[in-house]
């Protein structure tokens, strides 16, 4: 099977044309056994579709990362600088910049809880929590996958502590990808505790949420763009009017190519 390694921010993925099972997938991804990444991307050139594999073997509905790695794949099979690429979220456009530097249009942010999806009726921003999580207070968001954002000020041990409770709050039947945000001089640093990864370098989806979330709570302005930083990287996501897609835009790097056996 033909595959190519490409990363965002650090956020890896193996792209393959070739249909793939759960168990390639999960094979796929290790890092000791495997190629290494954090999910996999099929990918449809004639359609310029995208489907996406954790490293858990799990699907995910979308990837913001892995699309502008697909959009760069993509561009580089024939595909214009400007076009859709389709996901299992619905189509989304991209523009190739050029050497490697994508924008992406992402789903509008919503607070619905039927849209997310949440078992509670009402939005939560800014929502505290009991004393059993520390009264921290998050904000749910959905962005074509559910993530939930909190600003509260936690060390590394709390966060550690906290993430998979969160990821596993019994709002999201799904469970959630958590984010740690805090404002640091005019940017957003963010880590993101992602379902069916864990830690990662970067989250595209988790980054979009986290600034929906800082715009929602007047932590940031809507339509400036803002930086986001992971571990991995920055992206600048712009969040506009209620409604209106959110664009992010970040680098997509090609790192080898090889065959792998079945």
């Amino acid at each position: 099977m033909r595959f190519e390694k490409y990363e965002g921010i650090g956020n890896d993925f193996v792209l393959v044309e070739s249909s793939v099972t759960r168990a390639e997938a999960i094979r796929l991804c290790d890092r000791r056994k495997g190629i290494g990444a954090d999910g996999v991307l099929r990918v449809d050139v004639g359609s310029r579709a995208m489907e996406v594999f954790n490293s858990d073997g799990s699907v995910a509905l979308m990837c913001g990362n892995g699309l502008r790695c697909v959009a760069e794949y993509l561009h580089r099979r024939g595909a214009p600088e400007e076009f859709e690429v389709q996901t299992a979220s619905g189509p989304h456009s991209v523009k190739v910049h050029g050497q490697g530097d994508v924008e992406v249009w992402m789903r509008a942010a919503t607070s619905n809880p039927l849209e997310i999806p949440l078992t509670r009726a009402e939005p939560a921003i800014d929502f505290a929590l009991s004393e059993d999580f520390g009264a921290i207070k998050v904000t749910a968001v959905g962005v074509g996958n559910p993530h939930l954002v909190t600003f509260s000020p936690l060390g590394e041990e709390a966060r550690e502590r906290l993430a998979p409770r969160l990821q596993a709050l019994d709002w999201f039947p799904d469970g959630a990808n958590v984010g740690f945000a805090s404002l640091q001089g005019g940017r957003l640093a963010l880590s993101v505790f992602e379902r069916g990864v864990g830690w990662t370098q970067a989250c595209g989806t988790g980054a979009c949420a986290a600034a929906a979330a800082a715009v929602w709570t007047g932590r940031a302005r809507a339509k400036r763009p803002l930086e986001v930083s992971l571990p991995g990287g920055s992206l600048q996501i712009t969040v506009g009017d209620p409604g209106e897609r959110i664009r992010m835009r970040g680098p997509a790097t090609f790192v080898f190519a090889g065959d792998v056996e079945r």
